[in-house]
């Protein structure tokens, strides 16, 4: 399926100083555009075609278990209680150049016939490629049979360090609203993510939670950040240029707001759809006062979601201070390559997922053999999968509300644990360090 869509770019950004009125002039304008864009109340999704009934029989689900005791048969017992219903996930991949096999490789690692997936590679990649990543999806008889595959047709430059970067995420979570009206939570990954659990793992532990919880690393002391990454003044053409070009630094800094407290994190997060909603519909105007402020600043993307997530009443006590993803940094907070060495470490973190991954890195592989049970080019078999051959569990399909997660979700549930235990249950988040 093609979508189509506008700002987003990987480029490489080197400065030229010029005058911040030039700057203020240039992103306002374009950046107000934008803004308009996003503020556009979607219209209802489009009515689609029925998936696969096979996939979606529309009855409660069925949990596997691996039962350690027998009971009497004659003695009578009440039937245990249904679990509840798993949640839907809205996945945003992003790649650039080169990055074709690698998007297919990590949807295939986190796919799910309940959950939706929008692909998106930047104008840094050619137009042949987008266009035969939509061919391979369509490829898929499970792809096609779930519908819940789409690729952003027409892309965009994103300059990974700048609010292109921002843009990109947030049209991909307004066309993941438009296009499926029923997914709970929204996670943004890149081509170098990989998935530390399965699926089922994680629909299974999600299932328990409340769908209002947002998973986002945030933190209100700035720093090495104020000057560094606040503070500094940038234009970054990827906005509104067609072809690749510099990001322009400014000669000058500015103050930091006082309207707002500004917190930090990463990029990466798992978002509930309403505040999604709050973010791309603007009904409250925090959201587009930071959308412009943010404009003209190097980390947009790390400031945006938890800024708007603390200084908002209506969510800064949903927020859980992890985004459930691995990361290891180096003395100067840049994120270190994963390897084998580093197995583990990612294992016993009990994150769902990790990143920076090489391309091809050999721990993919040990990651696909024995935490996903993954083969080459197939989904990770989860409880819908009933086919009777080792390497094609896959091909017969079943009930997608089935699950059956395995060590993951032990692993994931204890992380969890930890981390409610340290929040005091929604009533000390976002408080300012």
């Amino acid at each position: 399926m093609h979508l189509h869509h506008h700002p987003p770019p990987i480029t490489t950004a080197t400065g030229a100083a010029i005058t911040t009125p030039y700057i203020l002039l240039a992103t306002t304008v374009f950046f107000f555009l934008l803004v308009l864009s996003f503020t556009i109340s979607p219209s209802s999704p489009p009515p689609p075609t029925q998936p696969h009934p096979s996939l979606f029989p529309h009855h409660h689900r069925f949990l596997f278990h691996n039962p350690n005791t027998t009971q009497n048969q004659n003695t009578p017992s009440a039937a245990p209680p249904l679990p509840p219903t798993p949640p839907s996930i809205a996945y945003l991949i992003s790649g650039s150049a080169n990055d074709s096999d690698r998007i297919i490789r990590l949807l295939y690692s986190i796919y799910h016939p309940r959950n939706q997936y929008l692909l998106n590679l930047d104008r840094a990649a050619p137009q042949a490629d987008r266009d035969t990543l939509a061919i391979r999806v369509q490829s898929v008889p499970l792809f096609r049979a779930a519908q819940n595959v789409h690729v952003i047709g027409k892309a965009d430059y994103v300059f990974s360090a700048g609010p292109s970067s921002l843009s990109s995420t947030l049209h991909g979570a307004s066309i993941m609203l438009r296009v499926a009206a029923d997914w709970d939570w929204f996670i943004n990954l890149s081509a170098n993510d990989y998935p530390l659990v399965t699926q089922d793992d994680l629909l299974h532990i999600l299932s328990y939670l409340p769908k209002d919880l947002n998973f986002v690393n945030h933190t209100s002391y700035i720093g090495w950040r104020e000057s560094r990454k606040l503070k500094p003044i940038i234009v970054d053409p990827a906005l509104y240029l067609a072809e690749n070009s510099e990001t322009f630094y400014a000669t000058e800094k500015r103050q930091l707001p006082d309207a707002f407290r500004l917190f930090t994190g990463s990029s990466s997060a798992i978002l509930t759809r309403k505040f999604v909603e709050f973010c791309v519909l603007g009904v409250d105007n925090l959201p587009r006062t930071l959308l412009m402020y943010l404009s003209n600043t190097p980390a947009s993307n790390l400031v945006y979601f938890p800024t708007i997530l603390c200084n908002s009443r209506q969510f800064n006590r949903t927020t859980i201070n992890h985004s459930l993803q691995y990361v290891s940094y180096d003395s100067r907070q840049e994120p270190l390559q994963l390897n084998s060495s580093t197995f583990d470490d990612l294992i016993q973190s009990g994150a769902a997922f990790a990143s920076p991954f090489l391309p091809h890195d050999s721990v993919l592989d040990r990651i696909d053999r024995e935490v996903l049970e993954r083969k080459p080019g197939k989904p990770v078999p989860g409880g819908w999968c009933l086919g009777e051959s080792e390497n094609e569990k896959c091909s017969v399909w079943g009930d997608a509300d089935v699950l059956k997660p395995g060590p993951g979700a032990k692993r994931l549930e204890k992380r969890l644990v930890e981390l409610l235990s340290k929040e005091t249950v929604r009533s000390r988040q976002c408080v300012d360090e």
